[in-house]
């Protein structure tokens, strides 16, 4: 047996009991009695206590799925937000798992197991592919604390999943042409973005590494003779065709089927406010600035409104800039760290950060050369955040002084926007963890030579000859 599919074995093991207690710890909040509406009569006074509080388990109730109604078809949201019949928040195959998780449940309690059972197998193919790709460092996927408290707080898995097959079939798949990968990887995005949005933005780094090439390709003689570097330009917009196709795709059934049930997905995510519960820089930064009156709160979130897409829009171009910047001097462009980069963007600015997007970041720690300090650091402060808003929540529903539970979120909230900033630096010069990986800082090594402290080339005996 290789040591890269032992060590893929390994991590699907670990991830495996791991998973066994993050539902264990949701269960603590999903049990008999229920009321006539098939809710744990526990829920709302343990669900933030307790910290078993779970996304899958509060919408139960409100999106019609304790009514089976078949999502976007029919419904609709009003003009202050409330979502109706059976439109729900997130994109079109989130909706089928909400969906599908329901099938046969009458409580809470069954549709969080139903949905568990579904989830878990992504977890666990993430792991696998995570493993073969960096090793031991897999690990941090599966048996990480994000893992036991994010497992089953959301519909995360299933779009990690796409995101790390996307990275495995660019990397690892060899076997075939770069423009091969790359469109089958766009089409895991594409699939990704119908999911929860966030893979469509590694779109612009994969189709920009399959325009340029890759030095493994681009071979040896031809560098010798000084031959000119082609551009795959088909490629590149096949690429964007694949990922765009395939949004389309999956997404226009239901936009003809129920236009303003589809609809309303985006239009809640556009309505959201930056609030309390969004834990963002901008409620805990920028909030406080304002005044108390509504009109300050409006005028707090007609600047966040604005500010916040256009400083997402700003780091991805920074990001793609960056990579750009290091592949002038490695011939390999980043994708998989400009991806990353671009990640930490949104996180760091969108004007919503719920606890469970750490499952996001998770698998570019492991595929990327980070120190294991700021790993941890990073793991901390999401703690504070993950566990930290409950019992904030908790003590001021109960009337009790907050003040601690306020210093710990907003610790988690300011620590995990400083290594976001950190980790946008590192992870477009970052090394793979994966001594064979492609597409990523440190491919150089092997076809152009090592890289010197003052980032010029050193060749190899092979290109010196």
């Amino acid at each position: 047996m290789s040591h890269r599919l032992a060590a893929g074995i390994t991590s699907l093991m670990v991830c495996s009991v791991t998973l066994l207690f993050a539902y264990a710890n949701k269960l603590r909040c999903a049990a008999a009695p229920f009321d006539e509406f098939g809710r744990s009569t526990i829920f709302d006074s343990v669900k933030d206590s307790s910290v078993c509080y779970s996304d899958i388990q509060f919408l139960w109730l409100g999106r019609g799925i304790d009514d089976h109604i078949f999502p976007y078809i029919s419904g609709g949201i009003t003009p202050d937000g409330q979502l109706t019949g059976g439109a729900v928040e997130y994109p079109v195959l989130s909706g089928l798992f909400m969906w599908l998780g329901a099938v046969g449940a009458h409580n809470d309690a069954a549709f969080l197991m139903h949905t568990a059972i579904l989830l878990a197998p992504f977890a666990l193919v993430t792991a696998y592919l995570l493993g073969k790709m960096a090793g031991k460092a897999a690990l941090l996927w599966s048996a990480g604390s994000p893992l036991v408290l994010y497992a089953f707080h959301n519909w995360e898995l299933p779009v990690v999943c796409t995101a790390v097959g996307a990275f495995y079939i660019v990397t690892m798949m060899t076997r075939y042409s770069l423009r091969q990968r790359g469109i089958a990887a766009a089409v895991l995005l594409g699939i990704g973005f119908c999911l929860k949005l966030y893979p469509g933005i590694f779109v612009l780094p994969l189709l920009i590494y399959v325009l340029l090439g890759d030095e493994s390709e681009f071979g040896s003689a031809a560098r010798r003779h000084g031959l000119p570097r082609s551009y795959d330009v088909r490629g590149a917009l096949a690429v964007a065709g694949a990922a765009i196709g395939t949004v389309v795709a999956i997404n226009l059934p239901f936009a003809v089927a129920g236009f303003d049930g589809w609809r309303a997905s985006i239009v809640f995510q556009e309505l959201r406010q930056a609030d309390i519960t969004t834990n963002s820089i901008w409620y805990w930064g920028l909030r406080p600035l304002f005044g108390g009156t509504p009109a300050a709160e409006r005028g707090f979130q007609d600047v966040v409104s604005v500010a916040s897409p256009l400083l997402i829009l700003a780091s991805f171009a920074l990001a793609a800039w960056l990579g750009w910047r290091r592949y002038q001097v490695t011939g390999v462009y980043p994708w998989v760290g400009v991806s990353g980069a671009m990640l930490c963007g949104f996180l760091l600015f969108h004007k919503v950060h719920s606890p469970q997007y750490t499952l996001w970041l998770i698998p570019f720690l492991v595929l990327l050369e980070v120190p294991w300090s700021l790993i941890g650091g990073y793991l901390l402060a999401d703690a504070a955040i993950g566990i930290g808003v409950f019992r904030y929540f908790y003590a001021l529903g109960s009337g009790y002084n907050a003040s601690v539970e306020q210093n710990i979120v907003q610790f988690g909230v300011w620590g995990r926007a400083v290594l976001l900033l950190v980790f946008f630096v590192l992870f477009v010069r970052a090394r793979s963890r994966g001594a064979d990986a492609l597409g990523v800082p440190g491919a150089e090594s092997r076809t152009l030579g090592t890289v010197s402290a003052d980032s010029h080339i050193t060749p190899s005996a092979r290109t010196a000859a």
